[in-house]
């Protein structure tokens, strides 16, 4: 159960993390990089709102794990979005790569998150 809990507060400290850069999304370089991929103004906004909800979501312990859950699917589709965003522009390969291993990161503290769900219903 030690190294699930320590596998799951890593993965989900480091996508939290770089869930919080979405604070700078008023800079010129993420606006420039927003501008680059085809994607509004606006929905860069409401994507980088929606990031900083999701990591309070899977930080904080109190929350349910039914909305847990729900955080874990938006960064999902926002990573794998990325990957496909990134994919059509023909951006570096290592742009892609960085949101298929986030992605990774997520699925590993989603199923250690599940795994710790689990031994505490048998505790």
């Amino acid at each position: 159960m030690k190294s699930t809990k320590i596998m799951y507060w890593v993965s989900t400290v480091i996508i939290c993390l770089f869930a919080s850069t979405a604070i700078m999304m008023n800079s010129k370089m993420a606006i420039d990089g927003t501008t680059h991929l085809g994607i509004p103004r606006w929905l860069g906004l409401e994507v980088s709102i929606g990031q900083l909800i999701g990591l309070v979501l899977l930080i904080v312990p109190i929350v349910p794990a039914r909305v847990k859950e729900w955080a874990y699917v938006g960064f999902g589709i926002l990573y794998l979005t990325a990957a496909i965003a990134h994919l059509s522009v023909q951006d570096p390969i290592g742009h892609t790569i960085m949101a298929i291993a986030f992605f990774g990161l997520l699925i590993l503290s989603y199923s250690s998150f599940h795994k710790l769900q689990a031994e505490k219903g048998k505790a």
